[in-house]
């Protein structure tokens, strides 16, 4: 009898044939069936929550930008560097939207580039927030708040905050993807009867480049509001900062080892939960708390009482 993934033409014979690597033997042993393709669907009840959840946030990240474009003269939306905020709510949606990236049949050209441009792309969301939190710690220390000087001043800053640290990452990106780069893999040892569809990362000093110096951008974003947490009302978005990157922190920290246990479709779930989490967290502490401000405490939005806030302190 032959052992599985092999074949025999003729009952009883010891001279057994292997099957092809995608395929597995037959239960009598008499042919080569081919093996089933696992990898995440669209159709897959996973992927449809996920998918789902993916153009919800960004439905609300439009909205929101929206809102924003909107009301970019109130004082809510200006007290926290509107331009940043349009950055960040771009980026954000754009984060949603890398989702579908991950979902579907891979091939080498989906392999090599959906890490690249969901680093890219949250490297500029997360040097947006770490950039805002620069800012409200400069324009509260460094002069009066309001003074043109120190308005000229951030905008330099904050724009070579996020040219900068979004460069680091696209260079990281670059020297991955020249030296090692992910490529389709067909895993056919794991599993007996089917073949697990995946992207291996190639290079996984690259991989983690990417991770880490995104979460390098988390835990200093996180430092510089924690430190800034106590300022006026008027710059009370460092305290929604420190609990979104906290929030963000954690999923990826989380998410590491969960993702290094798991394979085929779960292992790419697990990644696409994080980026949903992780953005969701961002745009919920961030905006969350103006929108509220916006529609639910309009007397709070005007010039007058942010400056009357910030005398009382």
């Amino acid at each position: 009898m032959c052992s599985e993934g092999e074949i025999s033409n003729i009952s009883d014979s010891e001279n057994c044939m292997k099957c092809l690597p995608i395929e597995y033997s037959s239960n009598k042993r008499d042919q080569c069936l081919p093996k089933f393709e696992e990898f995440l669907t669209f159709s897959d009840g996973l992927s449809i929550a996920l998918t789902s959840i993916s153009i919800l946030f960004w439905t609300i990240s439009v909205l929101i930008l929206g809102i924003f474009v909107s009301r970019k003269d109130t004082p809510v939306v200006k007290a926290n560097n509107k331009n940043l905020s349009f950055i960040l709510l771009v980026s954000l949606s754009l984060c949603f939207l890398c989702v579908f990236l991950f979902i579907g049949r891979p091939d080498d050209n989906t392999c090599r580039i959906r890490q690249v441009v969901f680093g890219i792309i949250f490297s500029i969301s997360v040097s947006s927030v770490l950039a805002k939190t620069v800012m409200v710690s400069m324009a509260f220390k460094t002069s009066k708040p309001g003074s043109p000087w120190t308005k000229l001043i951030g905008m330099k800053v904050a724009n070579s905050v996020v040219v900068m640290a979004s460069s680091i990452e696209i260079i990281i990106s670059i020297n991955w993807l020249s030296s090692s780069p992910p490529y389709l893999e067909e895993d056919t040892h794991s599993y007996q009867r089917k073949v697990i569809i995946q992207c291996n990362e190639g290079s996984e000093v690259g991989f983690f480049a990417v991770l880490g110096y995104l979460f390098f951008l988390a835990a200093v974003s996180f430092i510089v509001a924690y430190l800034a947490r106590t300022l006026p009302d008027r710059f009370n978005e460092a305290k929604h900062i420190t609990f979104s990157m906290l929030v963000f922190c954690s999923v990826w920290i989380t998410m590491v080892p969960c993702y290094l246990n798991s394979k085929g479709k779960n292992m790419v779930a697990v990644e696409v939960f994080a980026i949903l989490a992780s953005s969701a967290g961002l745009l919920g502490f961030i905006f969350f708390p103006k929108c509220y401000i916006i529609f639910l405490k309009p007397k709070l939005n005007t010039k007058s009482r942010f400056h009357r806030r910030e005398i009382e302190k």
